[in-house]
């Protein structure tokens, strides 16, 4: 992913209102990100203990999307894989994140969940760069890792199509 700015960034939401992007919390340090080994970025709202962001490029275009989840403990020895990156993790690694639909949809109450890497680091998992936690981790697979890297971009955009775009 190329490095984005926070003007960029706030620009992008595809599900939340220009104002409701204005107020929410942009991440510090992003000159400081490891931009190319991120397929997205993703962040939790420091304020808001049961929102999220996410970014990224899709369709040739910056799109972000605002997501809520409940955070959920689950067992240590209970495993949950994400549906992106397929990476397993314990306990509440995997959380079931909703994304409110772009437009009149999403105006109307309706969204679309995906059960993501709770902390949001699917790109530095497939990577190599972040291990899960505890009994977490990826599966040994005949895929390359480049292959594992375009079959996750595949599933943010399907998700992504589901949320939709703005009329």
């Amino acid at each position: 992913m190329k490095a984005v700015t926070e003007r960029e960034i706030r620009a992008s939401f595809i599900n939340c209102s220009k104002g409701e992007a204005a107020r929410l919390a942009v991440p510090r340090e992003l000159d400081s990100l490891p931009w190319d080994d991120l397929d997205f970025l993703g962040w939790r709202e420091p304020s808001a203990p049961d929102r999220a962001n996410l970014v990224t490029e899709h369709g040739g275009r910056l799109t972000a999307v605002a997501l809520r989840f409940a955070s959920r403990q689950r067992g240590p020895l209970q495993r949950s894989m994400c549906s992106v990156c397929l990476t397993t993790h314990a306990g509440s690694g995997v959380s079931l994140m909703t994304a409110r639909l772009a437009g009149r949809a999403g105006r109307e109450g309706n969204s679309v969940g995906i059960y993501l890497c709770t902390d949001l680091a699917c790109s530095l998992y497939l990577r190599g760069k972040k291990v899960p936690e505890g009994i977490g981790g990826r599966f040994e697979e005949s895929l390359t890792p480049a292959e594992q890297v375009e079959r996750a971009r595949g599933n943010l955009a399907g998700f992504l199509a589901k949320v939709g775009l703005p009329e």
